[in-house]
C-alpha cells in the first residue's frame, strides 16, 4: 500500500472517530491552548472595568472592555485570521456529561447566546484583521476566557464586533 493510501486511511479514520474521550476532555477544559502566544497581541495584565458581552451589546459605548468565553458555534474561530466569537460568561455552556461533544457551541443554551455573543477581531496598526489564526496568535482554544479592550462596532441587527489590538487571556 502506498504512503498516499496510508495517509488517506489515517485521515478517514481520524474523521470517523471524531471527538474521542481524550479529545472531549481537552476540548472542554477552559484553559489556554498549547501554542506560544505572540507577545505583540497578548496583554500581561487584565484590563479593569470589564463587562460581560450582554451588557456591552446593550450599551452605546464606543470604547469597550468586554469579557467572554471563546465559543458560540461549533467553529468559533475564523481560519487564517485572528477573528473569533465570544459568549458572555454568565451563559452556561454544556457539560461533557450532558452528551454535548462541542460544549463551546452552547447547544444547551442557544436562546441565551443570541443576545450574549460578540465577534472579536484582532487588528494591526492599520486596523486590518491580523492574518494569523487566533489559536496560535493568542495561545487560546474553545472556552478560553478572554478580556478584550477595543472599539465597538455595531451593525443594524445589533451584532457587536470589538476591534482590538491586544487581548488578555485569563488563566
Amino acid at each position: 500500500m502506498s504512503v498516499k493510501s496510508w495517509g488517506m486511511m489515517l485521515l478517514t479514520a481520524t474523521a470517523a472517530i471524531g471527538c474521542g474521550e481524550a479529545d472531549r476532555q481537552t476540548a472542554t477544559t477552559p484553559a489556554n491552548g498549547s501554542g506560544s502566544p505572540d507577545a505583540a497581541y497578548v496583554l500581561t495584565a487584565e484590563p479593569t472595568g470589564s463587562l460581560g458581552v450582554g451588557e456591552v451589546r446593550s450599551s452605546a459605548a464606543e470604547d469597550v472592555t468586554v469579557v467572554g468565553r471563546i465559543g458560540g458555534s461549533a467553529q468559533p474561530f475564523v481560519n487564517g485570521l485572528a477573528v473569533f466569537t465570544i459568549v458572555d460568561p454568565a451563559v452556561p455552556y454544556c457539560a461533557d456529561d450532558e452528551g454535548c461533544p462541542t460544549p463551546w457551541d452552547y447547544c444547551c443554551a442557544q436562546n441565551q447566546v443570541k443576545e450574549n455573543i460578540a465577534t472579536v477581531e484582532i487588528v494591526d496598526d492599520r486596523g486590518q484583521p491580523v492574518a494569523k489564526d487566533a489559536k496560535a496568535l493568542l495561545g487560546v482554544k474553545e472556552l478560553s476566557t478572554v478580556v478584550v479592550h477595543g472599539k465597538a462596532r455595531r451593525d443594524e441587527q445589533g451584532n457587536l464586533t470589538v476591534l482590538a489590538s491586544k487581548v488578555y487571556v485569563k488563566k
